[in-house]
């Protein structure tokens, strides 16, 4: 990087809800949000929007008939926005870009059209409009009614992340002075969960306290399970007064694959974002890192190794947030960098609640956050803690 980037605002909408205090609160508890619901003829482990967070998408589809007809994932980001530039101060200015992906989009709507398709042979007129991907990104252009540029893609389970690098990239070259970044989820669909069901990865419907078991080293199951929601942060070149965190390093890497869905044992491709995040920082200065850790056996232990590859013996304090929201997909990034932002404004470690943490630090100035996907795309942000001018 040329040279640090600011976060000045950062929102999201998720299973904790809507608002930064119930947010952390919630983070601070050791109970997950895990409900049991039926999807495809058989419970399901899922995380979904709290009641709270409802309310406000139900609002905003009343605001009018054109947001009525989007898809959620649409709608939590335009939510997530207007709340991110409100944090920004960024009401009543223009000038900035936009960049918000998802892995799956309109994935409700597609469903829902293509069920008519099947029964009637007849497509409804909004079908094609309502289910394109670029409706993320330029929907929210529409309603902030910005001037910049509006990208809206998809990098799987590290496109909110993939979207932060091409924030930073616009910002230090000169093309823009602001940007939106981030990724936006609605998984919890029929198909969707079927999907992940098929591949064997879906967590199964348990008694234990916590049926995912994200990032625990002992577990013989697959344990994954979906949630929905959407992280936006606003983003800024160079170090400001106002910034709630600082992106000093930047990395990533994407590996060859031997099969559709896996990444290498030692995650070759997290072992070099990692390293190119650290840049020249010392090892010990990392305290700790936020990992992906889908709850996944192979891919849990396969970012682990790496992170051992990375570190040493000497590892940093480690954690996720997976096992309490679920895998929101596209969003999840943004949602853990969320977690580390707050971790380092209120200098206070969230663990893991079945995990015997080996470090839990004393302070926190400097955290990692990872997130990679189907194709071996791995991603990797070091953020920092301003320094308090006194």
């Amino acid at each position: 990087m040329q040279n640090p980037v600011s976060i000045i605002g950062i929102s999201s909408i998720s299973p904790l809800g809507i608002s930064s205090e119930e947010i952390w609160n919630l983070y601070k508890e050791s109970s997950h949000k895990i409900t049991f619901e039926d999807f495809t003829g058989s419970l399901a482990p899922v995380a979904k929007l709290n009641s709270v967070a409802k309310q406000e998408i139900e609002k905003l589809k009343e605001e009018s008939s054109q947001y009525a007809s989007l898809d959620d994932s649409v709608l939590f980001a335009i939510l997530t926005a207007r709340n991110a530039i409100k944090e920004a101060k960024w009401e009543g200015e223009f000038n900035f870009g936009i960049n918000v992906g998802s892995s799956r989009g309109a994935t409700g709507l597609f469903e829902k059209y293509y069920k008519e398709f099947l029964q009637t042979n007849q497509s409804s007129t909004l079908s094609s409009p309502t289910t394109t991907l670029g409706n993320i990104s330029s929907w929210i252009a529409q309603d902030l009614r910005s001037k910049g540029p509006d990208i809206s893609h998809s990098i799987t389970c590290s496109t909110a992340l993939h979207a932060v690098l091409n924030g930073i990239a616009w910002l230090q070259s000169g093309l823009s002075d602001k940007f939106l970044v981030g990724g936006s989820e609605a998984p919890l669909t029929p198909f969707t969960i079927a999907q992940m069901k098929a591949l064997k990865i879906y967590a199964s419907v348990t008694k234990e306290a916590y049926p995912c078991q994200a990032m625990s080293p002992n577990k013989t199951r697959n344990s994954m399970f979906l949630g929905e929601g959407a992280g936006i942060a606003c983003l800024e070149n160079g170090i400001k007064e106002n910034a709630l965190a600082l992106i000093t390093g930047i990395g990533y890497a994407t590996e060859p694959l031997t099969h559709n869905i896996s990444i290498s044992t030692n995650a070759d491709c997290f072992q070099r974002s990692m390293k190119m995040a650290i840049g020249t920082n010392s090892l010990d200065e990392i305290d700790a890192v936020v990992l992906h850790a889908p709850g996944t056996v192979k891919g849990d232990e396969a970012e682990y190794n790496a992170i051992q590859a990375v570190f040493g013996k000497e590892l940093p304090a480690l954690t996720t947030n997976k096992w309490k929201i679920g895998h929101t997909f596209g969003a999840s990034g943004i949602l853990s960098m969320e977690l580390a932002i707050l971790m380092m404004k209120h200098q206070e470690f969230i663990p893991v609640p079945y995990i015997e943490h080996k470090k839990i630090p004393k302070k926190l100035s400097k955290i990692i956050v990872n997130a990679v996907g189907f194709g071996g795309n791995a991603v990797s942000i070091l953020l920092e803690l301003p320094e308090k001018k006194n």
